[in-house]
């Protein structure tokens, strides 16, 4: 049931919370020029991260409240330093998207879990 109701949030807030997403939005490889970046253009696995993570982060800033916002992007921009950091090495950024991604996804389900609405 929660898993529904999830998937129902993020079909309503979906077209709705790419207007969110400014301060995150996923690479665009003609400007990829740290390595990365360029590493995460060149996998397409690590691409398909990069747009999950942009949606799941556009879903989640949309559906909390502002101070709750604000430690979302807070801990995106820490995230996108550790992401950095790992420079070409594709293992490390693998693991480091699927972090990130196990966060955004906590916090929809701890919205899902505050239920039923």
């Amino acid at each position: 049931m929660r898993r529904l109701f999830a998937i129902a949030m993020i079909t309503i807030a979906l077209p709705s919370s790419f207007a969110f997403a400014g301060t995150y939005a996923p690479l665009n490889c003609n400007k990829a020029n740290i390595p990365a970046e360029q590493a995460i253009c060149a996998n397409y696995g690590l691409g398909q991260q990069e747009a999950r993570v942009a949606t799941l982060f556009a879903i989640t800033t949309s559906l909390v409240a502002m101070g709750q916002r604000g430690n979302i992007q807070d801990a995106q921009r820490a995230w996108l330093q550790r992401r950095d950091a790992c420079g070409g090495n594709v293992s490390c950024l693998k693991k480091i998207y699927d972090e990130r991604v196990r966060q955004l996804n906590g916090v929809i389900e701890a919205i899902a879990s505050r239920g039923p609405f």
